[in-house]
């Protein structure tokens, strides 16, 4: 028995890798089986439902976000079985230093494994030495590898995010990405996956994620995408990751023809500091980007995700300031802020003498310190991207959120002070009601801010009244006399990307 398995970071998340591996198993897939898990699971446990098939073969998905998870896992596996050969592969042991230790696993496939993997296990189960513990593989054909998405069970397609694919690489070279390791952009047939997708639409799926680098840089390959989900006439979700300065004229008049909640574009943005971007190698192409930005704002229905990073080498807190200053005077989408990380592989590290960037070496690898940042100034920025996930980009206080700058363009600088009062009201970022949150919203722009109570009510009644079913929080009810509401049954969700 071969096992396949992993530990994705929610339930709600499926590996697309594990089902590519299962496609490609040819005459071992009869006694192959794939096991998921998320990283709240036990791991004893997640051990215990492996080794109940008695498998000669376990193969482990290692990902960032569950790297601590597989090792100890990998311990626990071959305390008990140690004649189990464990075969570990994914981006985390893809490039080295490893920062976990990996050191039981019998063999390790750094690159794509798909084909890699069944080679391997029939070499184990026919005795064959095998000569190195690590494997290096070369990039396959794509046309060699058969496609993974008959393996999507019926309860993945009810219950989870199907991730898909067109193409693998990315053309760019931003220094902080694994992508940018890749040798170059490669497209599966656009027509066989087409097929593939249609299938999985008859079986009901709903749900496509697009884990493509880049999916709006072959143009013909992007339309042709856009045109099989706007044929269809039920509700349906779909993401994708997109370069924000190439937008023509034939894509945009597709956007543009998307029902609201149908689709989500996460637009990589980083920095809009020209300098900055140049240290990380990033085009950067400000009047494109601004743009779209405002064609997807203005003109669309689209979900849109732009990206900003804490900590790139160089960038100041005033610089990130303006960043964030700029993109909310664009957009009122949802601004997702991340902490540098310093991924193995990745050619960031050409700058940790000159800008004295020092990370951590425990997952996820972020930055604690740099020659612009202190210590200090990174951990007020952890907290500042955890309210302001909390309350901008939650859609809980759409309107409410705002008053914080009320009309100003100082955007950073007045959260970053709510951050900072917040901090002393809950010494935590985590396990925050949203009926806590409101309150404490509403209390530092009366007692903060010094705005009229009842002004500040009427529009976070709104907010907090727009979905049937709450009832009115009691820090608003002295204000609610007169309010009435034309509250919606429900929203679109958009759940993060796992990655």
């Amino acid at each position: 028995m071969i096992i396949l398995t992993t530990l994705n970071s929610r339930y709600t998340h499926s590996s697309i890798g594990l089902r590519y591996l299962y496609a490609n198993l040819n005459e071992l897939q009869n006694d192959s089986k794939i096991l998921e898990f998320s990283i709240n699971d036990a791991v004893q446990t997640i051990a215990e439902k492996i080794l109940v098939h008695s498998p000669k073969i376990i193969g482990i998905g290692v990902y960032i976000w569950n790297a601590k998870e597989v090792s100890e896992l990998l311990h626990i596996i071959k305390k008990i079985s140690p004649q189990t050969k464990v075969i570990l592969g994914g981006p985390e042991v893809t490039h080295e230093p490893f920062r976990v230790n990996f050191d039981e696993a019998d063999f390790i496939i750094q690159g794509e494994g798909d084909i890699a993997f069944y080679t391997l296990c029939k070499d184990i189960l026919n005795n064959n030495l095998i000569e190195n513990k690590i494997i290096k593989m070369a990039l396959p054909s794509l046309k060699e590898i058969a496609l993974p998405y008959e393996y999507y069970t019926d309860d993945d397609i009810k219950n989870r995010y199907l991730y898909v694919e067109v193409s693998r690489g990315c053309p760019f070279e931003c220094e902080f990405c694994l992508s940018s390791m890749d040798e170059k952009v490669r497209a599966f047939d656009l027509d066989a996956v087409l097929t593939e997708f249609e299938k999985l639409w008859q079986r009901g799926a709903r749900n496509f994620k697009f884990v493509d680098r880049t999916f709006n840089l072959n143009m013909l390959t992007a339309n042709k995408i856009l045109d099989f989900f706007l044929e269809k006439d039920e509700q349906y979700f779909a993401h994708f990751e997109v370069i924000p300065d190439h937008f023509p004229s034939s894509i945009k008049e597709k956007i543009k023809q998307f029902s609201e909640g149908a689709l989500q574009l996460e637009i990589g943005i980083q920095t809009l500091n020209p300098e900055i971007a140049n240290n990380i190698s990033r085009q950067l192409k400000l009047d494109k980007i601004k743009e779209n930005i405002r064609f997807l704002e203005n003109e669309t229905h689209a979900h849109i995700h732009l990206d900003l990073i804490v900590g790139l080498p160089g960038e100041s807190l005033e610089s990130f300031g303006a960043n964030l200053d700029e993109l909310v005077s664009l957009s009122s989408c949802e601004i997702q802020i991340g902490i540098l990380k310093k991924l193995s592989g990745t050619f960031i590290n050409r700058h940790d003498i000159e800008h004295g960037m020092v990370y951590s070496d425990v997952p996820p690898y972020d930055i604690l310190k740099n020659s612009k940042l202190g210590f200090n100034d990174i951990q007020i920025m952890k907290r500042f991207a955890r309210f302001w996930d909390l309350t901008y980009n939650s859609g809980n206080f759409k309107k409410s959120a705002p008053l914080l700058w009320n009309d100003s363009r100082e955007v950073f600088k007045n959260f970053y002070d709510f951050s900072a009062w917040m901090y002393t009201q809950t010494d935590s970022t985590w396990k925050i009601s949203l009926q806590r949150l409101g309150e404490l919203l509403f209390s530092y722009l009366k007692d903060v801010k010094k705005l009229e109570p009842e002004f500040i009510a009427s529009i976070m009644l709104e907010d907090m009244m727009k979905l049937k079913g709450r009832a009115i929080p009691a820090y608003l009810k002295p204000y609610s006399k007169n309010f009435t509401t034309d509250a919606k049954s429900g929203t679109a969700g958009f759940n993060k990307r796992q990655g």
